[in-house]
């Protein structure tokens, strides 16, 4: 798929709205990410024209929600179609009830239960508050995070300082959490309480307008727009 490339922030912003679904990298067929429509000597500078500080700064606005959300893959969605998504790959369960029917692992609730209780908390202090700090836990932690997003229980928020290591002087910045419906009503974003066969519906005529045939094709299948 033809695209120019882009090099600032606002422009992002504007094609997220434009596309609907923006993968951070090459995944949808046909469709653009931000690795492709960006400029690769852009990367990794650290400045505000810097595409991977981009991916955190855009949830943390509240201009797109943002996580592993299809296929195992980060993408960012626009505050358009996101409450379609959500109804459509969520629950109207609550997590603790899916937990009593075996829908979700102990260690999903788990790490659920502390980001709800520190809105915002970043992967360190997450994976330390939640018992998983031992290398033996590593796969379990990121398997379950991952668990999360695909239901869209959370949301990547943006990025933050820990100081969970050993030396209290040395800081960096990791990714931080929070509950979709925390994120949602921070960002202004209602919630849909339409059924999931009416939000495919939606979803379905707002991507036919933004996507090509093969992208459109992708997501049909992925989100089951047709049954």
């Amino acid at each position: 798929m033809s695209q120019a490339k882009i090099s600032t922030y606002e422009e992002t912003v504007q094609l997220i709205n434009e596309v609907g679904i923006l993968p951070l990298a090459p995944l949808i067929p046909n469709h653009p990410s931000l690795y492709q429509i960006t400029l690769d000597d852009q990367w990794l500078t650290g400045t505000e024209t810097d595409p991977w500080l981009w991916r955190t700064r855009l949830p943390s606005d509240g201009a797109a929600a943002y996580g592993k959300f299809i296929k195992k893959k980060p993408v960012f969605i626009s505050r358009e179609l996101f409450p379609w998504v959500k109804v459509i790959l969520g629950s109207t369960l609550s997590i603790e009830a899916r937990y009593q029917q075996g829908l979700i692992s102990k260690d999903a609730l788990v790490l659920y239960q502390q980001i709800r209780e520190e809105e915002g908390i970043e992967t360190r202090s997450l994976r330390f508050k939640a018992g998983m700090q031992g290398k033996e836990m590593k796969k379990t932690f990121e398997r379950s995070l991952l668990d999360l997003q695909e239901t869209i229980d959370i949301v990547i928020s943006g990025a933050k300082e820990s100081r969970i290591i050993l030396d209290v002087n040395s800081a960096w910045k990791s990714t931080s959490f929070e509950t979709t419906d925390h994120w949602m009503e921070n960002a202004g974003i209602p919630q849909s309480d339409i059924h999931v066969e009416l939000a495919k519906k939606e979803l379905k005529n707002c991507l036919t307008d933004k996507c090509s045939v093969e992208a459109l094709r992708f997501l049909n299948k992925f989100l089951q727009l047709d049954t």
